[in-house]
Formats: structure tokens, C-alpha cells, sequence
């Protein structure tokens, strides 16, 4: 049994020409959102709620969350199931990319001039044939202050 696995499957998608990855270990499903409704006095980042198979799931505009310029009117989105303890989540992204498996040992820290918005959910990167693939933290992405504002 190994319990270090030398590699991390990623999934991974593209919002502003950037590339993202997710470790597929956290991706529920993949799927595109048929309505979203919108939920008075939510953050810009919470694009609404929508119903996933009866289930309730918040729907989060990862433009919004990295500091990203809106999405063009009319591009449809596509989102990217996770779930954090007993919360469903939506991240809306531009296109979902492949899946890759890449070595662990080949992700590096955050480069020092990495945006710091994007610095601040990212949990290193990988050099691909001249992209920088940004690996998100999901627990980061998904701490959109209200644990900050409670203890506040």
C-alpha cells in the first residue's frame, strides 16, 4: 500500500485565458447549470442558488471570487460540483479542460508574482508547455469570509 500517492489527478478548466485545476478527488460532477435564482443581498461571488437533482446547491461566480472581468452577456457557463462537509457548491466556470495527471513532485509554490488574489486561493502551480496551471484550494476557494465575519 502506498500511501503517498506520487501523482494528483486534476480536473481542469479555463476562465480568462487562465488555466485552473481542481484534484478530482474533491469533484463531485460536472455539469452546465439550466437556472440559477439569483439570492437578495448575496455577495457578488454567490451567482444564486440552483436545484441539482433536489438538491440545493450554491452557485459561485469564480470570475467574481478571483477578482476576474465579467463574463461576456450570453456565454454560458459550466459548473463544477464540490461539496464541503454537508454543503453542495457550483463553481461557474468558463470550459471545462481534460483531466490530468500530473507528478507530485513537479508542482511548485506559488511563484512570487502570481496575482495575489489568485496567490490567495492557489495551492501552487505547474509549468505546462508554456501555461502556468494554478491548482486551487478548495477549502480557500470556498472561504468566502463568512467564517471570518462570524468570529468577527
Amino acid at each position: 500500500m502506498n500511501d503517498s500517492p506520487d501523482f494528483t489527478e486534476y480536473v481542469t478548466f479555463t476562465m480568462a485565458g487562465q488555466i485552473f485545476g481542481l484534484p478530482i478527488e474533491r469533484v463531485q460532477e460536472v455539469f452546465r447549470p439550466a437556472r440559477i435564482t439569483r439570492v437578495p443581498l448575496a455577495g457578488a461571488q454567490i451567482a444564486g442558488v440552483l436545484n441539482l437533482r433536489g438538491r440545493i446547491v450554491t452557485a459561485i461566480d469564480m470570475r467574481s471570487r478571483l477578482d476576474l472581468q465579467a463574463r461576456d452577456e450570453g456565454q454560458a457557463p459550466m459548473a463544477i460540483g464540490i461539496e464541503l462537509g454537508t454543503e453542495s457548491f457550483g463553481l461557474l466556470v468558463d470550459a471545462l479542460g481534460e483531466v490530468l495527471k500530473l507528478l507530485d513532485g513537479e508542482r511548485e509554490p506559488n511563484p512570487v508574482n502570481l496575482d495575489r488574489k489568485l496567490a490567495r486561493v492557489s495551492a501552487g502551480v505547474y509549468r505546462l508547455d508554456g501555461q502556468l496551471l494554478v491548482v486551487l484550494d478548495v477549502n480557500r476557494v470556498l472561504d468566502l469570509g463568512l467564517e471570518t465575519a462570524a468570529a468577527a
